[in-house]
């Protein structure tokens, strides 16, 4: 395992190894953040389920009250009035599918978020291999496949976040950043965790929640008591 820089040593050296409440435990990160940039805290969800089981997916969307700290790119793809909806909405990029698959497959991705309506989507699919992989591709479960293209693009840029359970059954999400009051950091944390909660699959047995941590984008981990999100 490579050895940890110096900075990181000291920021992990001030959390003792125990669980901490979720105000405590953001004080924390905002404490231990050392990075010379605005970091990005993050929390990381363990659960009991087995991702490799379709009935057993866990993924969802929710608008952090705050925001994440961060303004997304939003490329929407689409034809006719639906463009200029998506245009006063705010939308970066706007596009009917033959122009967007063609920057596309030359190698533009200048974009962090993707908007299709329904009738574009078997254009993008020829572009599927380069979007999938990296979180992009429009799908009617995130609500980035729709008619309302307008309230799409509007709820990504107020802080809409996407989560999906990876493979090791974690959950990883962005709670806003290190500059944020912990008050602030508080009501995104626990506006995940509530939605993460409801999306529990109906065939997950057993205990739901495993383990829970924070982090910023270059610090420790700060483990998180379940009490104080009231989950199991």
């Amino acid at each position: 395992m490579a050895r940890r820089g110096k900075k990181y040593r000291e920021a992990a050296a001030r959390i003792e190894k125990r669980p901490y409440a979720l105000e405590e435990a953001l004080d924390l990160v905002k404490q231990t953040a050392y990075a010379q940039f605005d970091e990005t805290v993050e929390i990381a969800m363990r659960l009991g389920v087995n991702p490799r089981h379709a009935d057993q997916m866990v993924r969802g969307t929710v608008v952090l009250p705050h925001g994440t700290g961060k303004t997304r790119r939003v490329l929407v793809v689409t034809e006719g009035p639906k463009q200029k909806e998506a245009e006063e909405a705010g939308a970066d990029y706007v596009m009917d599918a033959e122009e967007a698959v063609t920057k596309i497959q030359d190698g533009w991705l200048d974009f962090d978020a993707v908007v299709a309506t329904p009738d574009m989507m078997r254009h993008l699919s020829r572009v599927g291999r380069v979007l999938g992989p990296r979180g992009l591709m429009p799908n009617p479960k995130s609500g980035t496949v729709t008619q309302d293209v307008e309230a799409a693009v509007r709820e990504i840029k107020a802080g809409r976040v996407e989560f999906r359970v990876d493979k090791t059954a974690i959950i990883h999400a962005p709670v806003g950043k290190v500059s944020f009051p912990q008050e602030k950091l508080v009501e995104n944390a626990r506006t995940i965790v509530d939605a993460v909660m409801k999306a529990k699959p109906a065939s997950a047995k057993g205990r739901y929640v495993h383990s829970v941590h924070v982090s910023s984008t270059m610090g420790p981990g700060v483990q998180i008591d379940p009490v104080s999100l009231d989950v199991k």
